[in-house]
């Protein structure tokens, strides 16, 4: 019950900004336009009680028209309730605006996500590599490359189970 009162106020108040709701897995699951997705989580911080940023975290779907993603994870400690809001963008032009102003624990956890899948969040105040050299010049966890060497001669596909 007390997700659809979050889903209705969120709809309500955003209704064309919001792409869809998802309920599976016991949480609420938002998907936003990346233009409002700072609008939304302002909103669900400071009217709906989610203080808390759990994670922020970048996804990639390279069969998709708007391949990268971000996923944050919100927590109402009061009413013990999580929210996870997805927000994509394409890879030509992998921008997002920062949620540093919001909640200042963002600030590693972008950095993180930009070093790791190249989507730039717009207005950081450090966005640098956190993990990876500096002069690293790709996304590791993109999933651009093949999994494995296809030109290999030196290895029996018997003995991999396949």
């Amino acid at each position: 019950m007390e997700q659809q009162l979050i889903q209705d106020s969120l709809q309500g108040k955003f209704q064309h900004g919001i792409i869809s709701f998802d309920e599976s897995s016991d949480i609420l699951t938002l998907t936003v336009k990346k233009q409002v997705v700072i609008e939304v989580i302002h909103f669900i911080k400071e009217e709906l009680g989610f203080h808390f940023l759990t994670d922020l975290c970048g996804i990639h779907y390279p069969d998709q028209e708007l391949a990268l993603g971000v996923v944050y994870h919100l927590h109402n400690f009061q009413r013990n309730i999580r929210i996870r809001i997805k927000t994509f963008t394409s890879v030509a032009e992998p921008e997002v605006e920062t949620l540093t102003a919001i909640f200042s624990s963002a600030n590693w956890m972008e950095r993180e996500t930009y070093d790791f899948y190249g989507i730039v969040f717009v207005n950081h105040p450090n966005l640098i590599r956190i993990l990876n050299v500096e002069y690293l010049d790709y996304f590791p966890l993109r999933k651009e490359y093949p999994l494995e060497d296809q030109t290999r001669t030196d290895k029996d596909d018997r003995f991999f189970g396949r």
